[in-house]
């Protein structure tokens, strides 16, 4: 997210009449859930973890852009212009949790915290309640997919939120350098998040990047495991393909083993995805064949602000922009499969 320029945001918020809305209250515990716990730059609210429903009131006195990001550095609320007076609401829903970002990471901050960015920032007002009868959608997968922790690294699941409307939460339990071997294997992982799964919740699961030594029986057992352990609980499971790496051939292309994810025994990890999909009956969103398309269409100079190639010449993890361009693809998918209602997700 953008640095804040805080001198601007605090003279827009000072004129955006703060406290002009009185306050919500936290169920029985009388902690005020509203501006009140606003700087000019940052609000926090001391909530235990949930699934809340925020809404905002964005624009001041003068013309304002105004983004909202949360937690580690998740994208919750994207770039919104509200011209001089005009009042922009606008609603979402947060998972609070601990950790707040990689289950394997540090605990973070207890309690909501949310950021204010955009070119000119203008907040006029929040509310936040417990959210009724959200459908979460949990992920699970690696690096590509996680709440990174530091920019310039940034998963698409990070970026996910700020397409979904209230009503609907991301719960982001990817974690970096994981396996399907390692994600079933680690108590923090798969034995904490099966529990937290309720009826009709979607669980999306992409691991492939790190399961260079696991063999194809092993990788297919893996994912039929969490496939079952999500119908165990009364989930939907949604086997996701992984995002491909920017490797390109001579001629343009990226049809090869590395940048397909075909690991050193020779396992096709994407083709094994569509398999175990189709044998279980479960939902699948191609996301290798949406990279692969996308990239070879930029080709191999435009596809380098997707990947962190000119901060790092790193073609597997995605930038700010790239992992916002791949959130959403998936975006598009579950509206195309209907995963999610159209209604609940933010376009354009």
């Amino acid at each position: 997210m953008r640095r804040f320029n805080i001198a601007v945001l605090a003279a827009l918020t000072l004129t955006a009449g703060l406290t002009a809305v009185p306050a919500a209250h936290a169920h029985g515990g009388g902690v005020t859930l509203g501006i009140d716990n606003c700087t000019a730059t940052a609000c926090h609210f001391d909530v235990p973890p949930g699934t809340y429903d925020v809404k905002v009131v964005l624009g001041g006195d003068t013309e304002s852009s105004t983004s909202i990001s949360g937690e580690t550095r998740r994208a919750l609320l994207p770039e919104t212009a509200a011209s001089a007076g005009e009042r922009v609401p606008r609603s979402f829903t947060v998972d609070v949790r601990t950790p707040e970002g990689e289950p394997t990471g540090v605990e973070g901050t207890p309690g909501l915290d949310l950021a204010l960015g955009g070119s000119a920032p203008a907040l006029a007002d929040i509310r936040v309640t417990p959210a009724r009868h959200a459908r979460q959608i949990f992920l699970i997968g690696d690096s590509t997919v996680c709440d990174q922790p530091a920019d310039p690294y940034t998963g698409w699941g990070q970026q996910l939120p700020q397409f979904l409307r209230k009503g609907v939460s991301v719960a982001n339990h990817a974690d970096s350098g994981e396996s399907t071997v390692t994600y079933l294997g680690n108590p923090q992982l798969w034995a904490t998040v099966q529990p937290l799964i309720s009826p009709g919740d979607l669980v999306l699961v992409q691991l492939a990047h790190n399961d260079k030594t696991t063999d194809e029986a092993t990788y297919r057992a893996n994912l039929e495991t969490l496939v079952a352990g999500v119908r165990e609980k009364g989930g939907r499971p949604v086997l996701v393909t992984p995002i491909v790496r920017r490797w390109f051939n001579a001629d343009g292309t990226l049809n090869n083993g590395t940048a397909l994810l075909v690991n050193g025994l020779g396992v096709d990890h994407p083709a094994v995805i569509r398999s175990v999909a189709a044998a279980q009956d479960a939902a699948l969103i191609d996301l290798t064949a949406r990279t692969k398309a996308l990239v070879e269409s930029l080709g191999v100079e435009g596809s380098k602000a997707l990947y962190l190639y000119n901060e790092k010449r790193d073609n597997t993890h995605t930038s700010v922009h790239g992992a916002t361009v791949y959130a959403g693809l998936v975006r598009d998918e579950l509206v195309a499969l209907h995963l999610v209602p159209r209604g609940t997700v933010r376009v354009g």
